[in-house]
């Protein structure tokens, strides 16, 4: 009876794009809340039944698109919607576009992936549909590489094809200094929303096709990330640090102590060669970050790369990707809130020429582990 009933409503009324529709933004039939059409005139304990049938049953894309078709019917049905949707940190689901922006799973990391273009100097995040390293993914968002005289600039959007920052599909930027080790992540706000819809006090909004022209952005910082300058030619893994103004450092609970285990012990096949560096001797772990850079900065959550471990055999640096990750790069870390605390927030590697995984979890989101691991593709003049 579901699949039925979202046949003949996509058939008769909506049209579904591949990309995600806001429900809150979606252009509707008419004058814009489509409350004149024939799907609105139903009774509401039938429309929540039938809309929780769909959430039950559509878990992972793209079914899922079925329930954004929905919440595109008219204002009645979006607001069920968004009342049965929960929230990525407790569903684990990527809805919506406003989701990109909301803390990750709670329980565990929601595994993505980056495509790279050199020739245009573009990045695409994917959310994995299968655990396969590779597949085709759910497209989340793009970025796009901008050169400047004194820094460069990626510019982050909802949609591959507009990746301009007054587009309504912007999202944000990140921004690096000159020699590459110093970058701040810049989500993109309305600056007139909150007035503008005071004045008109209606719950209709106005058609974004029509009104993107008009919408000013601003800026506001949300994060920090600084790279550790490598001095008088030193070689060894990258060390990193990010300062997540928006987070506060209670969002992550100190782990309680456990027995002592090595990650390495024993026949594991999955340890990995975060940076094979010939006849290099370890450096002192007191070179990485340290406790006394993971306490609080004004209350601001602080998230440091996991320290990999030298490994005498392969001599190299290692670190235990559990499978993500396949090949060997400077790039690839593992983002974690002291060195004590074994929960990876956010981790990162390579796995083919211009593939990449990106797996995270709460309290970033999709949007600032993006921007995250932008700064690690950008060349880093005093760091290597």
């Amino acid at each position: 009876m579901t699949l039925e009933f979202i046949a003949r409503l996509r058939s008769s009324r909506v049209v579904v794009q591949d990309q995600l529709e806001v429900p809150d933004q979606a252009a509707v039939d008419g004058d814009g809340n489509g409350e004149d059409c024939c799907w609105a005139k139903l009774p509401p304990e039938l429309i929540r039944e039938v809309l929780l049938r769909i959430e039950d049953s559509e878990t992972h894309w793209p079914q899922r698109k079925n329930l954004v078709a929905c919440a595109g019917v008219c204002s009645s049905w979006r607001l069920i919607v968004k009342e049965i949707v929960k929230f990525p940190e407790i569903s684990g689901k990527l809805t919506f576009p406003i989701s990109v922006k909301q803390p990750g799973p709670k329980d565990g990391l929601l595994h993505c992936f980056i495509k790279r273009n050199r020739s245009t100097h573009t990045y695409c995040l994917y959310l994995s549909l299968t655990n396969a390293l590779t597949d085709d993914g759910k497209f989340l968002l793009a970025a796009r590489k901008h050169k400047r005289p004194t820094h460069n600039d990626y510019i982050i959007s909802l949609r591959a094809e507009d990746m301009s920052r007054g587009s309504s599909s912007y999202v944000g930027k990140l921004r690096s200094n000159y020699l590459g080790n110093r970058y701040t992540i810049l989500a993109g706000q309305s600056a007139h929303t909150g007035s503008k819809m005071a004045k008109n006090h209606s719950p209709r909004l106005p058609n974004l096709k029509h009104a993107s022209s008009k919408i000013h952005l601003v800026n506001y910082s949300m994060a920090h990330i600084s790279y550790e300058l490598e001095v008088l030619g030193s070689r060894g893994p990258r060390r990193m640090q990010c300062i997540m103004g928006t987070i506060p450092t209670t969002s992550i609970p100190p782990e309680e102590p456990a027995r002592a285990r090595s990650e390495f012990s024993g026949r594991n096949t999955d340890i990995f060669q975060s940076n094979p560096i010939a006849h290099s001797e370890p450096a002192s772990m007191g070179n990485f970050p340290s406790g006394s850079l993971c306490g609080q900065k004004n209350g601001a959550l602080v998230l440091i790369n996991k320290a990999p471990r030298w490994n005498e055999q392969l001599h190299c640096w290692c670190l235990n990707f559990h499978g993500r990750v396949t090949v060997a790069s400077v790039k690839n870390f593992q983002l974690v809130a002291s060195p004590e605390n074994r929960k990876i927030v956010l981790q990162f590697g390579k796995v083919g020429k211009d593939l990449f995984t990106m797996d995270y979890q709460y309290p970033i989101s999709a949007f600032q582990a993006f921007a995250i691991c932008l700064s690690s593709f950008d060349t880093k003049v005093a760091c290597e």
